[in-house]
């Protein structure tokens, strides 16, 4: 009997707490019953944050190319039309605008470098959204994560209103943002969505790209805005949408603060934008190279070169090694690697997780700036050759970073002068001289020397992205 009381009386606690879960589950799952309820808002965060953010407008020069008509090479027509069958260049006036945030109170905005691109031969005026408006001045670009730090011309040392930089690695698929900003030039609007997903590395928008991706809507004139979390903090800078109609289609992307802070830290040093060199070659985890490798899913970095002297080299990294995790961040792709990366601070050191032989090993690597060595020698070649016209330079790891070369050895195609015989040829800039009639070419010491050599025929081996281009051209008698 005794038995049976106490299992009627287990099953009526049981059933009593299944009861009390559901009313409990229906009671948070409830129409706005009081007042307070239904005036829930955002409006306390917007009038914190939405003043510290502006409208940047560019106004600059677009120069029409000149257009030069193929009969003025004929004396006859020469003589009778002279130069009325040139087109004189035209200088037009080119508008943009976006959106930008301050981030001091003297007056540092920050915005997209594609927002201010063509501004240094113009004017930039920031408008802020108590209709003042003012003069503001670059004062550091860069390109690669797309950004571009401003300075406020105020004489009379008015404080600005700011936004405070918020960690963005603390982000979680689910938060709630605001995104605020001014989209098609009608005035600044804020609008609300959640965090749709992290670390997006396959948007376009940058070099170094690790996105927030949010369903708040970014529209055109947006770029530059603020993406705000729920206590007014400023978690990125909205940058580039999904759109096949140039709306809204609740893809949108923004460069985390972590990465913003980094890139306006440097602007305030008065120095550019200096990351770490990692000193290796990186690919994707295919499903079977993780399945080859003994990696239980695709994952990570796979290291398929190591340079020598790096910091790669120097911490024991080898050929096979897939780096799973950076500073305690997971990396997915190389791409990922490369952001997470970029966002250490030069002159000190971090882990990394790397997966070798089906163990997992930590590995510590200095954190060092990318060297020059050997010395860029830029030179201008000239001559009656086919590389009259080109700019060339010797590659190390430090202008590969530069501008954006896998490769760290050998002469690089710096810039080529227009309607030059480099031009003509079809040389580019970024190319890579690999070799001039089957001599490899190392140095730019030994392309002038090669160059000067009066040979029948030019045979040329350029390096362009991953493809091998092969020249043959006529040479002297």
């Amino acid at each position: 009997m005794y038995h049976k009381l106490r299992q009627i009386a287990l099953l009526v606690s049981v059933i009593s707490l299944v009861l009390e879960a559901m009313f409990s589950t229906v009671a948070l799952a409830r129409v706005p019953d009081s007042e307070a309820d239904i005036k829930l808002s955002f409006a306390p965060i917007v009038r914190d944050a939405a003043p510290a953010v502006v409208n940047v407008y560019v106004r600059h020069k677009a120069v029409k190319k000149q257009f030069r008509s193929p009969l003025l090479r004929d004396p006859f027509f020469r003589h009778f039309f002279g130069n009325k069958l040139n087109r004189q260049r035209r200088n037009r006036m080119k508008n943009s605008l976006g959106s930008g945030v301050i981030l001091r109170p003297n007056g540092i905005v920050v915005t997209n470098y594609h927002v201010i691109k063509g501004g240094e031969n113009g004017e930039i005026k920031v408008a802020l959204q108590d209709k003042r408006e003012f003069v503001a001045h670059i004062i550091l670009k860069d390109e690669e994560t797309d950004l571009a730090v401003l300075k406020i011309e105020n004489k009379q040392g008015e404080k600005f209103p700011f936004l405070r930089f918020e960690d963005s690695d603390q982000l979680q698929v689910g938060d709630l943002v605001l995104a605020i900003g001014n989209p098609f030039g009608v005035g600044q609007t804020v609008t609300s969505g959640i965090v749709s997903a992290l670390a997006r590395t396959r948007v376009g928008a940058a070099d170094f790209q690790s996105f927030i991706q949010t369903d708040a809507a970014i529209n055109p004139g947006n770029s530059g805005g603020a993406l705000v979390d729920m206590h007014g903090r400023l978690i990125g800078i909205n940058t580039a949408i999904y759109s096949k109609s140039g709306g809204s289609n609740g893809i949108g992307f923004a460069i985390p603060s972590n990465m913003v802070k980094l890139v306006v830290n440097s602007a305030l040093k008065g120095k550019k934008v200096t990351r770490p060199w990692f000193g290796a070659k990186l690919q994707r985890v295919t499903p079977d190279i993780a399945r080859s490798l003994g990696l239980d899913r695709p994952s990570g970095a796979l290291v398929t070169r190591i340079y020598e002297a790096s910091p790669a080299q120097f911490a024991g990294l080898r050929s096979g090694d897939i780096v799973l995790d950076v500073g305690g961040h997971s990396v997915d792709d190389p791409r990922s690697f490369h952001f997470r990366f970029a966002t250490m601070e030069l002159g000190g050191r971090t882990k990394l997780t790397v997966f070798r032989k089906g163990k997992k090993i930590n590995k510590d690597i200095a954190l060092i700036e990318a060297p020059f060595t050997p010395a860029p020698n830029k030179k201008v070649l000239r001559g009656n050759h086919p590389f009259s016209g080109a700019h060339v330079a010797n590659l190390s790891p430090g202008l590969a970073e530069d501008i954006d070369l896998d490769d760290i050895e050998g002469v690089v195609i710096t810039d080529v002068v227009r309607r030059s015989f480099a031009s003509s040829v079809g040389f580019r800039k970024n190319d890579i001289i690999v070799s001039l009639n089957n001599n490899p070419i190392l140095s730019v010491r030994e392309l002038r020397t090669s160059v000067r050599k009066n040979f029948r025929v030019w045979r040329i081996e350029i390096k362009r992205g991953k493809r091998i281009l092969r020249f043959v051209l006529p040479g002297g008698n």
